[in-house]
């Protein structure tokens, strides 16, 4: 049967793997001869630091990959083909060097990638080669979940019913890729290379060996064989930052080496199995669908507030702004939960999902900093960055996002730190100097005894900082900052009146 393509190539972005990818699948059906390529675009990777561990994780999963795609083929000469340039040149230079006839790729969802997508896309159909890309990040993406009056959702709660509803209870269809793979085809001798090293990119080797971080989808499988046996009780397990409780799976998400798909499909097999475990963390795995269609249909969120009125909130500005921002992101505020945390970020590029509400209520709400800030902050830092997650979860912490906890809601740290490190494991891991207070004194160690500070070995000051604000102050001043929001609801209920 003759193919709709004589050749084509599949453009690898966020989705390296082999395995049920929607965008090489399609072009392995359509397309007699099938090439692979990834583009390590200097657009994204010049504003880096020289050693970043997500180089580094993508790096390795594409050796992964291109040995998978010459085992798939059973053409060594096959393989995949690496570039390192800008994407918007790069890809349709390529293309037209192998002579395909259509570029295939999964959507992205992102302004910038939706940005390079239409300048790539433009470009090849200047050539005649087509751009075609299919849904793979998500189940349900932008309009396909909409409320009852044909609106996107705002809420979380209604949204995953609704969600739920259209998935049903069979679990998501895969897509095939080894009944095809033999149209993949050997690469032309100047492309037939290896995938470049750290060095030959301009980057550093990291510490994600020594974190034990594996990457491709063989890291992934592990980490899922590893989660079967924890899923029923992740509901149980999942706020406690010293317990073994979260999948672990955010980075291999982020750059695709495991299949939302399949998640979907082991958690909804462990729900209807009445799995309350499976149940929470499939309700996690739909958080992260919403953030993704809030993106897409209100992609003011990128830099502003979902809710308009919170961008009239006044922020610390100047000098002091900068003083307060520069101790949370070197966690030396006081606060051992925030500062461990922001440890934990600094040190593996991970931060527990309970921490990641502490510290950003912290930095937001006793610090008076925009939420903008921390988001670049953790934008930069964190191995599993996705704009909309990351977004979502700022304006989340700040009120200003959808479905957000209210403004006048505020985390107390000590409250926190007690309720979740209630021995203070997780503090002393990564603030070894408090390792020796009792799991009393730990979380506030400004109020213990001098003795016990002196027997631990600890002066305030010295080894550890005095708390940079102190809470009860900072509440009534974010209530006072915040208080803009509630004069701006006043005026509007008036209005409508």
């Amino acid at each position: 049967m003759e193919k709709e393509f004589d050749t084509g190539l599949v453009w690898f972005r966020r989705d390296l793997r082999t395995n049920d990818n929607p965008a090489l699948s399609a072009a392995l059906q359509r397309c007699t001869r099938v090439h692979c390529v990834f583009v390590f675009d200097s657009a994204i990777l010049d504003g880096l630091p020289r050693a970043d561990r997500r180089v580094e994780f993508i790096r390795e999963s594409l050796v992964e990959l291109d040995t998978s795609l010459r085992t798939m083929s059973g053409k060594p000469e096959a393989g995949l083909i690496v570039q390192h340039g800008l994407a918007t040149q790069t890809i349709p230079a390529v293309a037209v060097a192998l002579g395909a006839l259509a570029v295939f790729a999964a959507h992205d969802y992102e302004p910038q990638a939706i940005i390079r997508d239409t300048v790539v896309s433009n470009t090849l159909a200047a050539q005649s080669i087509e751009m075609l890309t299919f849904k793979d990040h998500v189940i349900f993406e932008q309009r396909e979940v909409l409320t009852q009056t044909g609106k996107p959702y705002g809420v979380f709660t209604p949204y995953m019913r609704a969600w739920l509803t259209r998935l049903g209870d069979a679990p998501p269809a895969q897509h095939a890729i080894a009944p095809h793979a033999e149209a993949l085809t050997a690469r032309p001798p100047a492309y037939a290379k290896p995938v470049p090293t750290l060095d030959t990119l301009g980057f550093s080797p990291t510490n994600l060996s020594a974190l034990g971080i594996h990457p491709g989808a063989t890291g992934a499988a592990k980490l899922i064989e590893d989660f079967w046996d924890r899923i029923d009780n992740y509901d149980q397990t999942r706020n406690f930052p010293s317990v073994k409780g979260p999948s672990y799976l955010g980075v291999h998400l982020r750059f695709g080496t495991v299949s939302i798909r399949q998640l979907v499909g082991l958690a909804l097999h462990r729900k209807l199995a009445r799995s309350a475990g499976a149940s929470v963390w499939l309700a996690e795995l739909i958080w992260r669908d919403f953030y993704f269609q809030v993106l897409s249909n209100f992609p003011r969120v990128a830099q502003n507030a979902f809710r308009p009125e919170y961008d009239q909130i006044t922020w610390e500005q100047g000098t002091h702004a900068q003083t307060l921002f520069k101790a949370w992101c070197l966690g030396v505020t006081g606060y051992p939960l925030v500062d461990a945390a922001m440890a934990q970020l600094n040190q593996t590029g991970y931060m527990h999902n309970r921490l990641r509400m502490v510290a950003g209520s912290f930095l937001v709400k006793h610090l008076g900093v925009d939420w903008r800030w921390g988001e670049r902050y953790f934008s930069e830092k964190l191995n599993d960055f996705d704009l909309s997650a990351n977004n979502g979860g700022w304006q989340w912490v700040s009120s200003s996002g959808c479905d957000a906890q209210p403004y006048f809601r505020i985390f107390n740290p000590i409250a926190q730190s007690e309720k979740f490190d209630a021995q203070g494991k997780f503090i002393k891991r990564y603030i070894p100097q408090l390792a020796g207070l009792s799991a009393k004194s730990i979380h506030a160690p400004w109020l213990a005894k001098p003795v016990e500070l002196a027997a631990a070995g600890c002066v305030l000051g010295r080894d550890y900082p005095m708390p940079i604000v102190d809470h009860a102050a900072a509440r009534a001043l974010t209530l006072q900052r915040y208080e803009v929001i509630r004069k701006s609801r006043q005026t509007s209920a008036a209005l409508e009146q």
